[in-house]
């Protein structure tokens, strides 16, 4: 088996069952920030499981992007198979540099820039590439439009549909490149479904690198169906927020310190995550923790059958 560079990410729960014991179906994964009530699309039609993807079905998946994202006419829109696949590829649309990553942060960016011969610099004046998360993952920090500098600039709104007022979508264009997540939001991370939203000349370019095909037609179908769903997003950001609050509460009970988060996920001071991670994993429920904080602990949300369960474990 091909042996791959291990990062620290969300889930893992195959080794926590290792460790901890139960069946995957027994676990309450609460180690990423995906919605646990995921979007209840249509299913596609027979002939999409059998047929290549079609430009038409690609063309309204990026109208319905277009609409509910409101994306400037100026810039393009391209599905990618999850935001991480453009990740990997971005920095390849500029000589090699110095890139500003503002930590701690989703690790994959400065994986990616180091993938492709950059360098990380402290001063963002002296970047030639920037990254904004927005907002800031784990820690849940918006950035502003005066943040966006003259350098290439990857704004990456994985979770940004939890507060659609602060995207900073209208910014993309050739220096600015707006990462979107299907998986999170919606709730259908197995989906495999992105998009990247800039200047047509760096969409092109990535489109080429990532071959013909990348977005399956089972994809494009479910994603403009989502898309174009407002009242479902609009539901959805409510209970989110209800939820988030909920949880927050379940845990300032139990002795944390809400540190932030987004209502996707939130992000709490302990005294000692890895004890507070192992105590819940004896209830077959995962969290994360991360390798540059002892005190830190996050978790995604509970579904509907969940709550008890994490109200007894805590």
């Amino acid at each position: 088996m091909q042996n791959r560079t291990k990062r620290d990410h969300g889930g893992g729960v195959d080794a926590a069952i290792v460790r901890f014991g139960g069946q995957r179906d027994g676990w309450i994964d609460l180690s990423t920030g995906i919605n646990p009530v995921p979007y209840a699309f249509t299913p596609p039609a027979a002939a999409a499981w059998n047929a290549l993807p079609d430009e038409g079905a690609e063309r309204a998946l990026c109208d319905a992007a277009r609409k509910f994202w409101e994306v400037p006419d100026s810039a393009a829109i391209l599905p990618v198979p999850g935001a991480s696949a453009a990740i990997a590829q971005i920095p390849r649309l500029r000589a090699p540099g110095a890139a500003a990553i503002p930590g701690p942060t989703y690790n994959e960016h400065a994986a990616a820039f180091r993938a492709h011969g950059w360098t990380m610099s402290e001063a963002e004046t002296d970047a030639t590439a920037h990254v904004l998360v927005h907002p800031n993952n784990p820690t849940g920090q918006f950035w502003s439009q005066d943040d966006v500098t003259g350098a290439l600039t990857i704004i990456d709104e994985s979770f940004c549909d939890v507060a659609p007022g602060r995207s900073l979508v209208a910014t993309a264009g050739p220096d600015t490149i707006v990462l979107k997540s299907f998986g999170k939001f919606w709730g259908l991370a197995g989906v495999r479904l992105g998009f990247v939203i800039g200047a047509p000349t760096h969409l092109d370019r990535l489109a080429e690198w990532l071959g013909p095909w990348p977005v399956s037609g089972i994809a494009l179908d479910i994603g403009r169906q989502a898309l174009d769903d407002p009242s479902w997003a609009g539901a959805t950001r409510a209970r989110l927020a209800h939820d988030a609050d909920r949880l927050d509460g379940l845990m300032t009970a139990a002795g944390a310190r809400v540190e932030g988060g987004t209502t996707l996920f939130r992000l709490y001071h302990v005294d000692d995550a890895a004890a507070w991670q192992t105590r819940l994993a004896r209830h077959h429920i995962w969290s994360r923790t991360f390798p540059y904080s002892d005190h830190w602990l996050r978790l995604g949300l509970p579904g509907p059958d969940g709550w008890d369960r994490l109200g007894r474990a805590l």
